[in-house]
């Protein structure tokens, strides 16, 4: 998503770097380009003037002027604003003292509200917490099925609000939070109502479920393919109901991103996930500073690690790694660390977390088509045993035999048996970069 804001920023970053002394005349060309890339990344206008003003009133400060290294002083400056943009917050989910602890989620129609209710009480029980989920809508009472299927789907429970309680809802509601506190459920996931736009009908609904269940959280749920659009319905939302934190859906589109940079300062409330696909896994924590180094072409490993601990088998991987060094590494092992990368998600977004510096240059902006994952398995899947053991033995008629097998062109075969003899013989980074190559071609 930030993708052009992060090409125009990582320019002036490089411009920063070539002056060997930083004035106000090289300053203001920076602080221009700056401007332009927010704007262009629609970036609200005030957010902009803000953030311009505080990065020139700290990077012309004589300490910064006199300091041997002051490029590299200024690019901090604005990487800890960019951060300050995008909101910090201290812990993922405020969980309130006594149980159940209530979350309700507010927000438009189609802003993917609902998926997200499901992705966030997967995440919740990931860690360790007992969720129940619900739906809410005075109006649409069909609104619960889309809810009771992805709670299903996800093995949770669901309570399901019948047309006599919505007709007394606020006896409905009082009876939702007794049911929860006792069944058990530390944790009560309020999917609420959602409109194409903010009328009074929907806040005053709002406001009524708000006062009745005292929920921890009010999380605002925002669409960042809309814009400006949901900056100014999350500014909406914060001023007539009052919202905790902010859940930016749809942050692996190609939207330009000021949405994501404007919303936190419009409503004073921080981002805390993002949705980055549609399955019920795809719910990130969201880390500003580390958004704010990824933006600056700085990377973010920590999260790759983090990702890479989450997903892997680790004895799996152990295995693998010893086998590579002692020169045993088959087909047969390739093939499960194609299943593990698989698990990892898109590996162009798994790129995005890497520095666009040094041996990793270039490699953070490479696409790359997740379909060779699919096409290298359908290879490997239409060898023999044997020819998995020993590579040596495919000879041509072996090759045009797999290539049958698999649906792909004797070329693919070729290629993929050739990296692989180069993967048995060269070092775990080296073999990361050189299937990378592969995959972006």
């Amino acid at each position: 998503m930030f993708d052009q804001l992060s090409d125009r920023l990582q320019k002036v970053m490089k411009f920063l770097k070539g002056e060997g002394k930083i004035t106000e005349k090289n300053m203001g060309e920076a602080l221009k380009m700056i401007r332009m890339a927010f704007l262009e990344a629609d970036v609200n206008y005030k957010v902009v003037k803000e953030f311009e003003a505080r990065i020139k009133a700290k990077a012309l400060d004589q300490a910064v002027l006199d300091s041997l290294t002051p490029g590299q002083q200024v690019i901090k400056i604005v990487r800890d604003e960019l951060t300050e943009i995008l909101g910090v917050s201290d812990k993922p989910l405020t969980f309130a003292g006594t149980s159940p602890s209530i979350v309700m989620l507010v927000g438009l129609q189609g802003s993917g509200k609902t998926t997200t209710t499901g992705k966030l009480a997967r995440w919740a029980k990931g860690r360790g917490k007992s969720p129940l989920l619900v739906s809410f809508d005075l109006k649409r009472a069909a609104a619960q099925d889309q809810l009771k299927m992805i709670a299903g789907s996800l093995g949770l429970p669901f309570y399901e609000m019948t047309a006599a309680a919505m007709a007394r809802p606020d006896e409905a509601l009082r009876e939702l939070v007794k049911f929860t506190r006792n069944r058990g459920n530390d944790l009560l996931l309020v999917d609420t109502a959602g409109r194409l736009h903010v009328d009074d009908e929907l806040m005053d609904e709002l406001r009524m479920v708000k006062t009745i269940l005292d929920p921890v959280e009010v999380i605002y749920v925002g669409d960042a393919m809309t814009g400006q659009d949901a900056v100014k319905s999350a500014q909406a939302f914060a001023e007539r109901i009052g919202v905790t934190s902010i859940i930016l859906t749809k942050l692996d589109g190609d939207a330009r991103g000021g949405a994501a940079l404007s919303m936190v300062s419009v409503t004073g409330k921080p981002i805390k996930f993002v949705g980055v696909g549609e399955k019920s896994d795809k719910l990130e924590v969201f880390h500003p500073d580390r958004m704010a180094s990824r933006i600056l072409g700085m990377g973010d490993i920590l999260s790759l690690i983090e990702k890479a601990e989450q997903d892997a088998d680790v004895e799996e991987s152990e295995e693998l790694a010893r086998k590579i060094r002692r020169q045993e590494f088959t087909f047969e092992d390739f093939k499960k660390q194609l299943g593990q990368l698989k698990k990892m998600g898109s590996l162009s977004g798994m790129m995005s977390h890497l520095p666009n510096v040094g041996p990793f240059k270039g490699l953070a902006q490479t696409q790359i088509d997740d379909r060779k994952l699919v096409y290298f398995e359908a290879i490997i899947n239409s060898m023999t045993p044997a020819e998995r053991l020993d590579p040596k033995i495919i000879n041509g008629s072996r090759r045009q035999r797999i290539a049958r097998g698999s649906g792909r062109p004797v070329h693919e075969v070729n290629q993929l048996l050739k990296q692989f003899q180069e993967m048995r013989t060269m070092m775990k980074k080296s073999v990361f970069q050189k299937m990378l190559s592969s995959f972006g071609k």
